[in-house]
């Protein structure tokens, strides 16, 4: 994820009823635990809708959010200065005071902040590294946390042990990743025995098997409470030339390229994430390729980059809906795409019909439930309903 809209791995970016609670210790003394994910209550509480809020420079304002339908708020992003985690644009304290004021209409609302992003990850590699410099920024999160009245931390490092947008990394990246992980999992539970307020701890996980190469997942997934699988950007016309989905779910077997958000959720099961805690991501954008020939409506055609090469949902359904651009679908991908053969342009984007069958799959699957980058891509909230149509989580909160 990136500060002006998204970014790719380099291979080419909760809600208190999603989790429980298990007691240790003494009868006199009870110890809230962590280690209680969301693996182990999904069967009776229903998947998170995680949103990532990211307002940019500005300001948000009433009615920017609706919190009725969403589980957990990301709010993005921290950035990483002298080894500590501080606010972003000069407004993030105006913004985070608005996001913890919607738990009024939503007290199972949970408000996190993520730090790191496209842009902002070049500071990972020497946080993590020596014991001193972890503590250092983990003291710094959670007087960030207190500071802001905050529920947890998200983690958007892009990416351990790859460059990302230039940044520097180090082979033991992702080992002191998981040690990272580790020490703020023991802090946030020493915490929360002392204030009875559940922190929760998450990340952004490229959906690669490049990604998994660079990690310990089976060790780090120990610690937190969901990985958020960034299952999109697959294509983008900047890095392919070959006009293709940017988020399928599944493989359309004539595609060059052989990623899906399916090949994603088993790859990192198999790497040893529970199922429950795997968060699917969905864009509530598209990528546009230009020169991009009529032959299957420009499916798998060459194309190139044009200015303007990323819209918006809202951009997409409003405008170029009725703008001489022709919906397919492509049933083996489950996935739709536009195609104006006027202008040779080429979409790719989710919409209702894609989002739903994702949810399914969801649900099918007990996962941990969805995430999507980012909120003001749909201030219809056309896609969100999509969401709360399969998983019901404003009529839960009714109950």
């Amino acid at each position: 994820m990136e500060q002006g809209g998204l970014k790719r791995v380099i291979l080419g970016c909760m809600s208190k009823k999603g989790f429980g609670f298990c007691f240790v210790g003494t009868v006199a003394g009870l110890l809230i635990s962590s280690s209680m994910s969301g693996a182990a209550q999904q069967g009776s509480t229903g998947p998170v809708v995680v949103a990532y809020v990211f307002p940019r420079d500005g300001a948000l304002k009433q009615g920017d959010v609706d919190p009725r339908l969403i589980t957990r708020i990301n709010y993005a992003f921290a950035n990483i200065k002298d080894g500590r985690m501080v606010t972003g644009p000069d407004l993030s304290a105006q913004n985070f005071a608005y996001l913890t004021s919607l738990r009024k209409e939503n007290p199972a609302l949970t408000v996190l902040v993520s730090v790191g992003g496209w842009d902002w990850s070049g500071g990972f590699s020497d946080v993590v590294l020596t014991e001193q410099s972890r503590q250092t920024f983990i003291e710094s999160v959670v007087a960030f946390l207190k500071s802001y009245d905050l529920d947890g931390l998200d983690i958007d490092w892009e990416y351990p042990g790859m460059a990302g947008a230039g940044h520097k990394f180090r082979a033991e990246d992702g080992a002191n990743f998981t040690t990272l992980l580790k020490e703020l999992r023991g802090r946030f539970d020493g915490e929360t025995a002392a204030s009875h307020r559940r922190l929760y701890l998450t990340f952004a996980a490229g959906a690669s098997s490049e990604f998994l190469r660079h990690t310990e997942m089976a060790k780090a997934q120990e610690f937190v409470d969901t990985v958020n699988l960034m299952t999109y950007d697959f294509s983008e016309a900047g890095s392919d030339r070959i006009a293709n989905h940017h988020a399928p779910l599944y493989i359309n077997p004539s595609s060059p390229k052989k990623e899906s958000a399916d090949t994603s959720v088993n790859e990192f099961e198999a790497a040893g994430v529970p199922a429950g805690k795997i968060v699917l991501g969905v864009p509530f954008y598209g990528h546009v390729w230009g020169e991009v020939g009529v032959t299957n409506h420009g499916l798998f055609q060459p194309g190139k980059a044009v200015a303007g090469d990323w819209a918006s949902y809202a951009k997409i359904s409003s405008d170029l809906l009725h703008s001489g651009y022709v919906r397919y679908w492509d049933d083996a991908a489950k996935a739709p795409y536009l195609y104006n053969a006027e202008k040779q342009i080429f979409v790719s984007y989710e919409d209702e019909e894609s989002l739903a069958v994702k949810c399914g799959y969801v649900l099918k699957n007990k996962l941990g439930g969805v995430m999507f980058w980012e909120y003001s891509g749909d201030p219809t909230g056309t896609l969100l309903r999509t969401i709360d149509g399969k998983f019901r989580v404003g009529e839960a909160k009714k109950h």
